[in-house]
């Protein structure tokens, strides 16, 4: 394979682009068996926010760092069923406030230290003591009360409320497991790779700001997953993560055969990769959906009329058809579909700006001279605070902009860093963040609006979401966990604490010589199984 060059590609891109058939996907399969050896080029969009698995909170990192740390257990994609991996069995007690795991023998982190139950001690602790460092982390931890080593091999978690949740939190690389030697390092080294030393099937080599980062193979590697294709090392000797903002130079540079692969394909590309020797692999991710997300105690989002307006007033569907395209789906829920326990609330979601008027109407806004609604001098107007970690958010936040200006709200789209973006979130000061959150597992909610936990909307304490939160997070009979969970989503559309947009879709573009990329429950790379030909 050729280098990479971005400058090398301008000249070629309209010639390959024009050459390419927009046929059906075909397999990325080869007459022979899986080769070890060669490099895996793949570009992402973003400048990782964090390499550490235990702090990232965006795809480009995310993609990054699960190839470098081992989690206790792994879930099913298909199924969403835990199986194996760092922990061969595991048990919980009658009111989910203690679980204790068997390690499996012979892991190690790349350093050499052993996979123990001291080590996963080590792990919790700090990841509960990073606070909100710990994007996710920080949520799935929230009433952990520390961890005690009952012999090597077998550590008790315990937590001081019932948190059945976290079960499925040790699959999620959030909580995946460095080596002890890692804290010596700050949260902030770690950041940036120094220190970052996993048991996974890659080893950090370096990261250069802007232009890419690199894993490579790790030797002796022998304790994957359980539900990975093949057992010992992997088969890739490297893997190149190209930071490569442009979309159009990502698309163009896997269609001259400068990247093995890409993600963040743009909707407008996709057909360019159906066909032709290329596959294009898509994949929901659960969680919480692109939405804006209300800060209730600011302005004119203050009134709930207003925000039950906002909702009324999003087109989901035209957005889905305009900006993005049918491998995206409209938001029917708070939770993306492929969500356990999803509900659909398609019916709440409907577009409505007739309905939206007369709330408007109802709380005192009128039409003002440029048609954006007055009220005792003050403009119906709020900014929405976004990262643009997904290259059609300004698209889509100004299609809404649009949509909100034909009930009389004026919507200011305000791009930050996701730097900036972080920083704000913890300052408060925001009308409207616009975000989504990856996890399989509708406890994801809690951690955003739970008034015990990161509560972004600034929600008062004591209102039945909490309530309905708690039980969904305590309860492990689906019985009684599935309908908490649907009040939890019922509770936030009816107050439109959150608006609900559309459900992410990771779209990744493979050329004829990478096969067997994967996702893993959370729609994020998982890349033990792929392996590269003609290299």
């Amino acid at each position: 394979m050729s280098s990479f060059s971005p400058a090398k590609f301008v000249s070629l891109a309209a010639g390959v682009l024009a050459l390419t058939a927009c046929s059906p996907g075909a397999a990325t399969s080869d007459s022979g068996p899986p080769r070890p050896g060669g490099t895996l080029t793949i570009a992402v969009g973003s400048n990782p926010d964090c390499l550490d698995p235990q702090q990232a909170g965006t795809n480009a990192s995310l993609n990054v760092g699960r190839q470098l740390v081992d989690s206790l257990t792994d879930q099913d994609p298909a199924t969403g069923e835990l199986k194996p991996w760092l922990a061969e069995k595991w048990e919980g007690n009658g009111d989910s406030t203690s679980f204790t795991f068997h390690l499996a023998s012979g892991a190690t982190f790349s350093d050499g230290a052993p996979v123990d139950a001291a080590a996963v001690k080590t792990n919790f602790d700090a990841i509960k003591a990073l606070g909100a460092k710990a994007l996710l982390g920080a949520g799935y931890l929230a009433a952990y009360r520390g961890a005690t080593v009952l012999d090597p091999r077998t550590v008790r978690v315990d937590f001081s409320a019932p948190s059945a949740q976290f079960l499925q939190a040790s699959s999620t690389m959030s909580l995946g497991l460095l080596s002890p030697s890692a804290y010596r390092k700050t949260a902030e080294e770690r950041c940036q790779g120094d220190g970052l030393t996993g048991s996974g099937p890659f080893v950090f080599s370096s990261f250069t700001k802007n232009s890419d980062v690199v894993v490579v193979k790790r030797a002796g590697y022998n304790w994957g997953s359980s539900l990975w294709r093949h057992h010992g090392e992997a088969y890739l000797d490297r893997v190149d993560y190209k930071i490569v903002p442009e979309p159009g130079v990502r698309t163009g540079s896997l269609l001259s055969g400068q990247l093995s692969a890409t993600t963040e394909v743009q909707p407008v590309d996709e057909k360019q990769f159906q066909g032709n020797g290329f596959t294009e692999l898509t994949r929901p991710n659960p969680g919480f959906v692109f939405s804006l997300q209300a800060n209730v105690t600011r302005g004119v989002l203050t009134d709930e009329r207003v925000r039950q307006a906002v909702d009324k007033a999003v087109d989901r569907q035209e957005v889905a058809d305009t900006v993005l395209s049918p491998n995206y789906k409209p938001a029917t829920s708070v939770l993306a579909s492929t969500t356990p326990f999803y509900t659909d609330l398609s019916a709440e979601l409907a577009y409505d700006p007739a309905g939206a008027g007369r709330l408007l109407d109802s709380a005192g806004w009128v039409p003002g001279p440029d048609g954006i609604r007055v009220k005792d001098g003050g403009r119906l107007s709020a900014e929405v605070i976004f990262a643009p970690v997904f290259n059609q958010s300004q698209s889509v936040l100004e299609l809404v902009q649009q949509q909100l200006r034909k009930v009389g709200f004026d919507l200011r789209p305000a791009p930050r860093t996701a730097t900036e973006s972080l920083q704000v979130q913890q300052t408060g000061d925001y009308d409207f963040l616009w975000y989504n959150t990856t996890r399989a597992d509708p406890d994801i909610l809690r951690n955003f609006f739970s008034t015990k936990a990161r509560n972004l909307g600034k929600l008062p304490a004591g209102t039945p979401l909490d309530d309905a939160l708690d039980r969904q997070a305590a309860a492990s009979d689906p019985g009684t966990r599935g309908p908490a969970a649907e009040q939890a989503q019922r509770l936030i559309v009816e107050h439109a604490y959150a608006i609900p947009v559309f459900e992410l879709t990771q779209v990744v573009a493979v050329g004829p010589t990478a096969h067997q990329v994967a996702f893993e429950a959370s729609s994020r790379l998982q890349l033990f199984d792929t392996w590269v030909s003609g290299s």
